[in-house]
Parts: structure tokens; sequence; C-alpha cells
């Protein structure tokens, strides 16, 4: 959907052109069938009790970094999963690779997100009889994957404080939607201009109860209160499906 036209909202009673009503029925075909697709991805997952996270932020936050962390964390007491988004290189899987963990490379080339059908295709190619968590780390853009389902169970947003203060407003739509917002690089904050107390504020403008999980992976207890959130997440999943 990189090619989206933008249309103007239209002046009291002046009828929508035929060019601009093709270009809104196609986008709501396009988003018709993914939907319809995570709805199908969605089913799966949960048929073989898999909890799966979407992962959205801006290109440079640090997810991956933080997910390398978070899977040596977990090895050896919660089996995961990894479809690594970018839109080119496998260097992010490598790095997935690394930590022992099944990961398949999504590359989207000139796409800005991942979609669902690409998602199923990656499923197809992860053995998923004894995984408890997948994560799902979206290409890097807090736009356009905001709008696509994937069938994940949650989505999650990362967000740098090396990043504007105001990046919830002027993206309203990812923090909105997600189950918890989780700042990124916190080791860092001593060393910059950074208002932290103002960007919670503009977090809960756009998402009253997303918890605010604040991590460093490289500080010793930097992913502690992430780590805690997903294990309470997965049993809280777990005990609803069974």
């Amino acid at each position: 959907m990189e090619d989206k036209e933008i249309l103007h909202p239209q002046p009291a009673g002046e009828k929508l052109s035929r060019r601009e009503i093709r270009v809104i029925t196609l986008e709501e075909n396009v988003l018709g069938e993914n939907e319809k697709i995570a709805d199908e991805n969605k089913v799966l997952l949960q048929k073989k009790g898999i909890f799966s996270l979407n992962l959205i932020s801006s290109s440079g936050s640090g997810k991956t970094t933080l997910l390398v962390e978070t899977l040596r964390q977990l090895s050896g007491e919660i089996a995961c999963a990894v479809i690594e988004g970018d839109q080119q290189t496998d260097n992010d899987a490598r790095r997935i690779a690394e930590t022992g963990v099944p990961v398949v490379q999504i590359n989207t080339r000139s796409g800005c997100h991942l979609e669902a059908l690409q998602v199923r295709r990656a499923l197809e190619q992860l053995p998923l009889s004894n995984v408890r968590l997948l994560f799902i780390e979206n290409v890097g853009n807090l736009v356009c994957p905001a709008e696509f389902e994937l069938g994940e169970s949650e989505k999650v947003v990362l967000m740098s404080i090396t990043e504007g203060e105001d990046k919830p407003v002027k993206y309203p739509l990812a923090f909105h939607l997600a189950s918890a917002v989780i700042f990124t690089k916190m080791d860092l904050l001593p060393y910059l201009r950074f208002d932290f107390d103002k960007c919670k504020e503009f977090v809960r403008k756009v998402n009253p109860h997303a918890p605010m999980i604040e991590t460093s992976a490289f500080t010793p207890d930097g992913l502690t209160r992430w780590i805690e959130w997903l294990r309470a997440k997965i049993g809280s999943y777990e005990s609803r499906i069974t």
C-alpha cells in the first residue's frame, strides 16, 4: 500500500469523482482481504496455543537488540519463534538465529509493513509444534504496520528515548492499539535532553491503559519488568484458550 493516494475531504454536497471512488474501493478490498487472512492466522495460532506479539516501532528504536536479549533470557523457559520483517537483508534474522531460536526472514522490498499473507507463508516454515511465544518484528515504521492486522494476539509499540517526546501524538494509532508501550535505551536517559514525563503524558492522551515499561538491553535488570509482563501475558492467554 505504499502507493496509497490521499483523499481530501469533500465539500458538503459535492460528489466523489469516479477515480476517487475507485481508490477507496481498492483500499477497502486490500484491507478486507488482509483481515480475512489475519483471522485465519489467528485461528491457527490459537489452535496451537501460541501467544503472538506484533512488535511495532520506528526504525532504529532497538527492536532487534531488545528481542535478542529477551530470547536469551527466556531460553530454556519459554519456547519462542520469530518472524523478522525488513525491506532488505537478513542481518537481523542472522542475529536472532544466533540465539538458537527458529526465525524466518521476510523482505518486503519497497513495502513499508508486513501483511497477513506474508506472515502465513512464514508460519508454514516454522516448527510450531512446541512454540509458546511468537514474536513478529514488523518493518521499522509507525504508520502502516498499525493498519494491517497479521493475526497476532496483541500489538506492542517500542519507542526509543532518543526519539522525540511527541512521537505518541504524532503517530497516535500505533500507540492507541498497543497492549504495552516499551521504552528502550533507558540507560541513555542521563545523557539526553528528553522530557520523559512529558512523553508519558502524550502516551496517556492516546492510550489511557497500556502499561509503560522501561527497558535497557545493556543493564543487568533492564528487562525485568518486560520479561515479567511477557510471562503474565502468556499465562493469561494459555488459561483462556484451554
